[in-house]
């Protein structure tokens, strides 16, 4: 049983609302994971953009510095998710992401037809969008690793070539460039999605409109762990 920020007594759940009316949304092994994750993804890009551009090339040079740096960035890149596994907190938002439910297709129905009020698209603590891309995220980083360490490491696979390698890599990581953009620009448009990615707490009225089932779900924890001490 874990308790609310601030309080040493157990109250039920650690994302009940605390006195000033904000709702704590992400403990600090999820935001933790989400900042380091981050980090290395931004070093790959950079990194990657700084090999593969050549006017930005030609800017930094140092390019075996530069390899050294992409490489030992993408490799660590499932680190922050490994150490993160640690946290019960952060078992328990996965387990939320891979769980796709009845009311997440509804909120891909509605994002198809572009309607945008709350009733039309309903979600958890994380919305159907946000879901897929957490899973393709991963599947992507996955195959980035994969491909990688076959241009790395040149006689893993002899099968399979190295051209085909690097192929699959260039292609994939445009794409991920152009995902992570896409990311990013969704949370420059909601500054209380940022705070809550920064500090944990969220407005109650802001996980209301956005995540209003996740709101009853930990209502509906919070008096199922009451009727426990009962």
């Amino acid at each position: 049983m874990r308790s609310t920020a601030g309080s040493t007594t157990p109250t039920g759940t650690a994302k009940q609302p605390d006195p000033t009316g904000r709702v704590r949304r992400f403990g600090t092994a999820e935001r933790m994971v989400h900042r380091f994750t981050g980090y290395l993804m931004l070093v790959c890009l950079v990194s990657a953009a700084c090999l593969y551009l050549g006017p930005l090339a030609q800017l930094v040079g140092r390019r075996h510095v530069m390899v050294t740096v992409h490489e030992w960035s993408g490799i660590s890149l499932p680190l922050p998710f490994l150490l993160g596994l640690l946290s019960a907190d952060f078992r328990a938002d996965l387990r939320r992401l891979n769980r796709f439910a009845v009311y997440d297709r509804q909120w891909l129905r509605a994002a198809r037809r572009r309607l945008t009020s709350p009733e039309a698209r309903p979600a958890g603590e994380f919305n159907a969008g946000q879901k897929l891309y957490a899973g393709w995220i991963v599947g992507a980083v996955l195959v980035m690793m994969f491909t990688g360490l076959l241009m790395w490491f040149m006689g893993l696979l002899p099968f399979i070539s190295r051209t085909s390698a690097i192929f699959i890599h260039d292609l994939l990581a445009w794409a991920i460039t152009f995902v992570v953009l896409g990311h990013m620009r969704k949370a420059f448009e909601d500054p209380e999605a940022r705070l809550g990615m920064r500090t944990g707490y969220v407005s109650r009225s802001w996980a209301q409109r956005y995540h209003s089932r996740w709101l009853r779900e930990e209502r509906d924890g919070d008096v199922a762990d009451r009727a426990d001490e009962v």
